[in-house]
């Protein structure tokens, strides 16, 4: 049988995951909602993964995860690779675009820049403070306008005179959005200035003091808006790059270096029938007082992670106490 490999990448608000043969085709792929449950929509996830995936031409070998709840997935699903979101996304695009200097992502909740220089990532930032840069910004202000967030887009190229939103923060961009539709602002210049709003706040906060050079690629959930990806264009007076799975590109990259590594483990599926609960529990043994996360499949201890010394280990295969 041929060689496949998993990557899942597993965020606040979405779920993503790729099976990827040894020339990294993708052989399937889903994007789903997380809910507040990431080992439900992990196991939700595997099961839609499951129905497109050639069983009988392909064999998963490896299985890498990433993202923020990394650590609880990859024990859910005994992970060969685990690695943080900054390193899955920059293998998953240079892979893809050997060229790029520039890695623009905007997710749910977070967003995050990356640069690249031969084919290596030397800085990136980071923000998960202000929704303003983000889907979640952008979702809620649609519910606002009564217009579905996959619409933005289209709206926003038809507007001539984009409306100045204020984009410092949540908290005044809505106010301003809220006094705009009341002096009578048409929807269409609304949402494109919702859209150049996300991209000033993202070049202001995340992009601040970083030296965006071309190729640049524009990745996440957001990247599907092309209003913002119009707006991120006029404001860098460059191509955008926008990958069909942009989307993908974090669970892309972490399936790539599952695939890469010398560790095998064949993953079966069978995960998706089986009962996996977490606990977390203060250690106590030292001044660290760690809080230790323990992760129990059908009972029984799996993995734990948070000791920051030998004291706090607990023991794989300990029973979960009643």
């Amino acid at each position: 049988m041929k060689e496949a490999y998993l990557g899942i990448d597993i965020g606040s608000i979405s779920t993503k995951g790729v099976i990827i043969d040894e020339d990294n085709n993708i052989l399937a792929s889903s994007y789903i909602w997380t809910e507040g449950n990431p080992l439900g929509s992990a196991k939700k996830l595997l099961g839609i993964l499951e129905e497109q995936f050639d069983k009988e031409t392909y064999q998963i070998v490896a299985t890498g995860t990433t993202g923020s709840a990394r650590n609880l997935v990859g024990a859910m699903v005994g992970a060969t690779m685990v690695k943080n979101e900054i390193t899955a996304h920059a293998i998953g695009t240079t892979t893809l675009y050997p060229d790029v200097r520039t890695i623009l992502e905007i997710g749910g909740q977070d967003s995050k820049i990356i640069l690249v220089e031969n084919g290596v990532a030397i800085d990136y930032a980071m923000n998960t403070l202000c929704a303003a840069g983000t889907g979640s910004f952008l979702s809620s202000q649609a519910k606002r306008l009564g217009v579905e967030v996959e619409e933005f887009g289209d709206i926003a190229l038809k507007s001539t005179h984009p409306t100045q939103i204020a984009a410092r923060c949540t908290v005044f961009a809505e106010s301003d959005l809220v006094h705009k539709i009341q002096m009578g602002h048409p929807k269409e210049d609304i949402i494109a200035g919702l859209c150049k709003a996300v991209v000033s706040n993202y070049l202001n906060n995340v992009g601040k003091g970083k030296k965006i050079l071309s190729p640049v690629v524009f990745q996440g959930g957001v990247s599907k808006n092309i209003g913002v990806t119009a707006a991120f264009k006029e404001a860098l007076g460059c191509d955008i790059i926008v990958d069909e799975n942009g989307h993908l590109m974090g669970a892309f990259g972490v399936a790539i270096l599952a695939g890469r590594s010398s560790k095998r483990k064949v993953f079966d599926f069978s995960v998706e029938d089986m009962e996996f609960k977490t606990r977390d529990t203060n250690c106590g043994r030292c001044p660290n007082n760690c809080e230790i996360i323990c992760v129990y499949r059908d009972g029984v201890l799996i993995d734990s992670w948070g000791n920051r010394c030998d004291r706090g280990a607990i023991k794989i295969g300990t029973k979960l106490a009643n």
